[in-house]
């Protein structure tokens, strides 16, 4: 028996007893506070205040930021920070600036009144995803730097706990919180929606004081950066540029263009098949879980029913799923996981078609947010070992953001016109389609596994 290959389930799951695997739950918190505060909690938020569908499931266009991540992901990648690279090294310098300024918007999101000025609300949720987003961005290149790739779904796995604990919080806490100062259901003020998101303002301070405390990990910048540099100083060394214009179009070379052209040359004409499936297999999900909350209003069931079935249990079923999922992982592969995920994820979303046809039903609340949370579980997990699988250590903060970009972008567009066709054709048919968007997954993961783009015959990374 090796640690890399453990003989037995019970083995497998000691893969969780690693440090670095468990300091994943504090840095996974932080990452998964922001997202349903600029996204389902706000069309909580947004539909309690009066704000129409249509214009619900267009403001998610917010989440548009973590699709176009991959431009500036460079720039966190190479672009060191005056004084805070030098004090806390090159991942923690851009968490530490990130976090706080999520912090900052989200305190200007609690002090602004959809009702009176939508567009305030607007601009300091975008600022919200952009530096979520960053910090997506330095989050996953450490995580990635962190471990070796044996450890890479227990780090997903972890990361995950962490992220959706969270997301409780951010769902569940908020709701409990406004539903506290004021218990009247029918009638909206936006003091409950003020003091809950001041609470979770506040607790960015998780992320803050673990970055302040996690070490730097010991990656040094690769050898291939400087290669590559140099390759290009030669190249350029007729165009008779000065030596800082040189260092800088080398520079820029390094960091805008190498991480792209190292994905193609790895994986040459598969590349595109494997940005395909990166696209499309959170299609169904993401899609989906625009109008979901929306769902819950509509149906007549109150906050704290959502936040108990939907935001608590829901979640708790989650990162059952991703521990599942992570040592799923490691004993039957990535991609077997990958296409058991996409088929339970698809599946599940048909339970809302049928949730959808009993109205306010709590217990067909808690039967279908369990099989469809503990779905996503088993899929996230496989999905980021599948992603961390394909980096390059060298740019791990570029590719990752590239891949999760491209992850979010179309799903993302798709899901801005959810409520139209709620609108239009009501939510069983809409959970109908999202179903069936998770059809040519299986197509793709099955293609995938075909031409053996497991993580385990990947080309290794550089270091």
């Amino acid at each position: 028996m090796t640690p890399a290959e453990p003989s037995g389930w019970l083995q497998a799951f000691r893969i969780y007893t690693h440090p670095r695997v468990l300091g994943m739950l504090s840095l996974g918190f932080s990452a998964g506070l922001p997202l349903l505060l600029i996204l389902g909690t706000l069309s909580f938020w947004l539909r309690e205040a009066g704000i129409d569908r249509s214009t619900i499931g267009h403001l998610s266009w917010i989440g548009l930021a973590y699709g176009f991540k991959w431009l500036w992901a460079p720039l966190v990648d190479r672009l060191p920070l005056p004084l805070l690279t030098r004090l806390l090294g090159r991942r923690r310098a851009w968490l530490l600036l990130s976090q706080v300024i999520i912090a900052v918007a989200l305190v200007g999101m609690a002090s602004t009144d959809p009702l009176e000025n939508l567009t305030h609300m607007v601009f300091f949720a975008l600022a919200v995803a952009f530096a979520s987003a960053t910090q997506d961005i330095a989050l996953d290149a450490y995580r990635i730097e962190a471990v070796a790739p044996r450890l890479q779904g227990a780090m997903a796995a972890t990361y995950q706990a962490g992220y959706r604990v969270a997301m409780i919080l951010a769902s569940a806490g908020v709701l409990w919180i406004a539903a506290a100062v004021a218990p009247a259901e029918a009638i909206y003020d936006h003091t409950p929606w003020r003091i809950a998101y001041l609470v979770m303002a506040a607790c960015m301070l998780v992320g803050i004081i673990t970055t302040l405390i996690i070490r730097e990990p010991e990656v040094p910048v690769s050898h291939l950066i400087s290669e590559n540099e140099a390759h290009v100083r030669q190249a350029i060394a007729h165009w008779n540029l000065s030596a800082p214009l040189t260092a800088a179009v080398a520079w820029l070379y390094g960091a805008l263009v190498a991480p792209f052209r190292d994905f193609v040359v790895r994986h040459g004409r598969q590349a595109l098949l494997i940005l395909a499936l990166i696209a499309l297999y959170r299609i169904s999900d993401v899609v989906m879980g625009v109008m979901s909350n929306p769902f819950y209003v509509d149906m007549g069931y109150t906050k704290d029913e959502v936040a108990t079935v939907s935001k608590v249990y829901g979640v708790i079923m989650t990162i059952v799923g991703a521990a599942i999922g992570g040592v799923l992982t490691a004993k039957i592969g990535i991609m077997r996981t990958l296409f058991l995920g996409a088929v339970l994820s698809a599946a599940t979303n048909l339970l809302f078609v049928w949730l959808a046809g009993r109205g306010h039903d709590v217990a067909g609340l808690v039967f279908t947010i369990s099989a469809d949370n503990l779905s996503a579980g088993i899929a996230s997990s496989a999905f980021i070992a599948y992603l961390s699988g394909l980096t390059n250590s060298a740019y791990s903060a570029t590719q990752y953001a590239l891949f999760s970009s491209v992850m979010l972008l179309l799903p993302k567009f798709i899901a801005g016109f959810s409520g139209d066709f709620v609108d239009a054709y009501g939510y069983a048919s809409f959970f109908t389609a999202t179903a069936l968007l998770g059809l040519p997954v299986l197509v793709l993961v099955w293609l995938a596994g075909r031409a053996k783009f497991d993580t385990t015959d990947s080309p290794p990374r550089s270091s």
